[in-house]
């Protein structure tokens, strides 16, 4: 009796992991591979070749790119850290008057688009922005947005949230008594905050800089729209296989492949460094926050404060935007609600096909994370640690090269029946999913395998078990996932620009052509329609999540 219940949980997670292998075999190790292969082709004769790579190294209009993809990388993490860093240290050891609403603002800010906020910035810094106008009016001219520091700029504002929210968890960690006998010996504020600090949350901090790097190299909606010339990696690749429609993208994806390739050696360094030196301390004796008294303190909130109120700027110059009376793609003075009406009569497919691909995207990732997180958590096979390792790949591989992966493999040969809508509801799926196995995954390592190995003793079989006894105990993970994987899939931009098609447009590409065309009262209004819909799933999440702070980043 014991050895047939055994053979159906054995039958069954089999099954379950065999389905799973396949679909990340095909949906993700596949394309990837795809895109690497064409690499190495000739596009004229269809033979091997390392002439691609050959020409991305020497020919300067790529040479520069790669250099420009660098350098707004570099600094853009830098202006992370110089902004998240002095905040996390602010609000983790200070009594700071709206601590929660600082965080929170960072959240919002983390998870707005990141073109949305290069598209507020030309509302204000353009060649036409209003504050360039005023500064313009009492004789103070301004170099405008464009080229590489307003993207350096977007890139600071936009990532700063992920160092901020790691450094302040690692700071809540750290034991007061290394910090306490550094001030006992006579350390300065400052050297006590730069040798036993600042080394104790180095793991935290050097991981957000990664993130904000690999999303910095990575993101196509900045450097689009505020490029004017200035060239990065992600729109040369995505200027490459716009002109080489109807061949092979060889040159596009080469230029990919370089993009991954930074991301990947990036991660390597930050954990070469850490293997380096130990960083761990106990958790115990934590530090107390202090209050300060006089200018220190109206300093310390001032710096606090308006650090996330500007980087929250580009979402309410958006929003106000949008209520401002226009006729057609101009401002005529006023408010109204012109914009507004202008979605419904021209974007109206936008929005739908942004909820619907978006929606069975998580569908999809709900369902597949309760069954990777089980296998993750619960089977100690070499399935499951190459399930785990593979959810760590579509963090690095940019939204372009993805895209061009699935253009490649699924528009001809064996796989060449999906329509567009199919491929962009399997793009968001596949690299949205692993923020609901992460999430998920949390939530299973909580629960003791005990309960369900009593259902299964008391003659359930493994499915039944696992949808009556373990998903309800793992909803809340499995919604917070779910929702990050919405607000994401939803505000794809990149991907997108790549696969869709007139029928298939969606509402982070309607308003990327709207910001092209000159048209921002439409931009705008459909970018708060976006916010409102981001800002919703926030909450929910909030109201789920045990750590808010944790599960964004």
């Amino acid at each position: 009796m014991a050895l047939a219940r055994l053979r159906r949980r054995l039958d069954f997670w089999g099954g379950a992991t065999l389905v799973i292998a396949v679909i990340l075999a095909v949906l993700l190790i596949l394309p990837i591979l795809r895109v690497l292969l064409l690499s190495f082709v000739d596009a004229d004769t269809g033979g091997f070749t390392l002439g691609n790579y050959v020409e991305v190294f020497t020919r300067n209009y790529y040479v520069n790119g790669l250099k420009n993809t660098l350098f707004v990388g570099l600094m853009g993490t830098l202006g992370a850290c110089l902004l998240g860093i002095p905040l996390a240290f602010f609000t983790a050891r200070f009594h700071i008057r709206g601590r929660a609403w600082i965080s929170t603002l960072a959240i919002l800010v983390l998870v707005a688009p990141p073109f949305i906020g290069a598209y507020a910035w030309i509302m204000m810094l353009g060649s036409n922005g209003f504050i360039t106008n005023f500064l313009e009016s009492l004789g103070i001219s301004i170099p405008t947005i464009y080229g590489a520091h307003g993207i350096i700029l977007v890139f600071t504002l936009k990532f700063f949230p992920f160092v901020f929210l790691m450094t302040q968890t690692a700071l809540n960690a750290v034991n007061k008594s290394f910090e306490d006998a550094a001030e006992n010996l006579g350390c300065t504020p400052w050297q006590r905050f730069r040798q036993i600090t600042l080394p104790l949350v180095f793991p935290a901090i050097s991981t957000g800089a990664i993130i904000c790097f690999v999303l910095a190299i990575a993101d196509f909606g900045t450097p689009a729209i505020l490029g004017r010339g200035f060239r990065t990696l992600s729109t040369i690749a995505f200027a490459a296989y716009r002109s080489e429609l109807g061949g092979l993208p060889t040159m596009a994806v080469t230029v990919s492949i370089i993009m991954m390739a930074i991301s990947m050696l990036a991660l390597l360094a930050q954990r070469r460094i850490l293997a380096r030196r130990r960083y761990a301390s106990s958790l115990t004796n934590l530090p107390v926050r202090q209050k300060l008294t006089g200018w220190r303190n109206v300093a310390v909130h001032l710096s606090c404060h308006a650090t996330v109120l500007i980087a929250m700027l580009p979402t309410l110059v958006v929003v106000y935007t949008s209520f401002l009376k226009t006729n057609g793609p101009v401002f005529v003075g006023g408010y109204g609600l012109e914009s507004y009406a202008r979605i419904w009569r021209t974007a109206p497919e936008a929005i739908t096909n942004s909820f619907v691909f978006s929606i069975a995207a998580v569908i999809l990732i709900t369902v597949f994370s309760a069954l990777i997180s089980y296998i993750i958590v619960r089977r100690e096979t070499a399935a499951s640690g190459a399930f785990d390792f593979l959810m760590m790949v579509p963090y690095l591989v940019p939204g372009v090269v993805m895209a061009i992966g699935f253009v490649t493999t699924f528009r001809s040969g064996v796989f060449s029946g999906f329509s567009v809508g199919a491929l962009l509801i399997l793009l968001y799926f596949i690299r949205r999913l692993p923020y609901g196995v992460r999430s998920t995954t949390s939530s299973l390592r909580q629960i003791k395998p005990s309960m369900e190995e009593a259902a299964v003793n008391l003659g359930a079989p493994p499915l039944m078990a696992f949808l009556k006894v373990t998903v309800p105990l793992i909803v809340p993970g499995l919604v917070v996932g779910s929702l990050m994987g919405f607000i994401t899939a939803i505000n794809e931009l990149s991907g997108t620009l790549i696969i869709y098609s007139s029928g298939t447009i969606t509402m982070p590409v309607q308003i990327y052509l709207a910001v092209l065309d000159g048209e921002f009262g439409l931009a705008a209004a459909l970018s708060t329609l976006l916010l409102l819909c981001t800002g919703a799933c926030v909450y929910v999440v909030f109201r789920f999540a045990d750590n808010r702070e944790s599960t964004f980043v």
